[in-house]
């Protein structure tokens, strides 16, 4: 019987969990919850579950992943339901490959649940799509930092010519560098770029700019929630949405 199960809490809105999620969480005995599985969805959990906090925090205090890994086999070896939530979709960016590693290695079987990840949530927001014909073929994942938090060694070049959306990830503080990457690497400074703070929360806030002008926005209204950046010729019909009166708290 499969006791774990890696679940995706989607950006944070509640509304967005799937019912496989939301079943799950009901009838859980173990929730172990990253930092963006905010309250209003710890609050759909089992009243009875334990709840064990083992986020990761830019800049603060932060679990280590393999005391993640290794929490999470010891609740396992309970023999109690365990739910591992994380946020947006597990599999992206997600840390879930350490995890499933774990729990092989530890003979433990384990189930994953998608969640809808930030770019899904962000393109809903601007009501804009990140795929169009004869304009962006293509959508391209991107982590805004490495293991080092300085910018991942990305194909500039290559992503540059493939006309397609860029949805870069965990990228507000090396915005700067990676605007500077891809206009010397060929892209046009005046490119379609925004900012998607707390996608799909109450809290959420768009910037919207250019690749040339977008890092000095997002540093001016120095954003505390999570950020996704979107860059592409896609988003060009973003510029009427009615969300974009929403801003960065400045």
């Amino acid at each position: 019987m499969t006791r774990v199960f890696l679940v995706g809490s989607g950006p944070g809105d509640p509304d967005l969990l799937t019912v496989k999620a939301l079943r799950l969480l009901q009838t859980a005995e173990v929730v172990l919850y990253d930092s963006l599985a905010g309250k209003a969805i710890l609050a759909l959990a089992n009243p009875a579950a334990e709840l064990i906090d083992v986020g990761k925090r830019c800049g603060k205090t932060s679990t280590a992943q393999a005391e993640i890994c290794r929490l999470l086999v010891a609740a396992a070896r309970t023999g109690k339901r365990v739910v591992r939530l994380k946020g947006g979709d597990a599999m992206i960016f997600g840390r879930a490959t350490e995890e499933m590693e774990a729990l092989r290695a530890a003979g433990i079987g384990f189930e994953v649940v998608p969640g809808i990840t930030a770019a899904s949530a962000a393109a809903s927001v601007l009501q804009v799509s990140l795929t169009r014909r004869e304009i962006a073929r293509s959508l391209h994942i991107l982590a805004g930092h490495g293991a080092e938090s300085g910018l991942p060694a990305h194909d500039w070049v290559a992503l540059t010519r493939s006309g397609g959306t860029l949805a870069v990830y965990m990228g507000s503080k090396t915005l700067p560098g990676l605007a500077a990457h891809f206009i010397e690497a060929g892209m046009a400074p005046e490119m379609p770029a925004l900012a998607v703070e707390n996608a799909s929360m109450p809290g959420q806030g768009v910037l919207r700019g250019s690749i040339a002008t977008l890092p000095r926005l997002v540093a001016r209204a120095a954003p505390t929630g999570p950020v996704l950046v979107l860059i592409g010729a896609a988003l060009a019909d973003a510029t009427e949405a009615e969300v974009l009166a929403a801003s960065f708290a400045e």
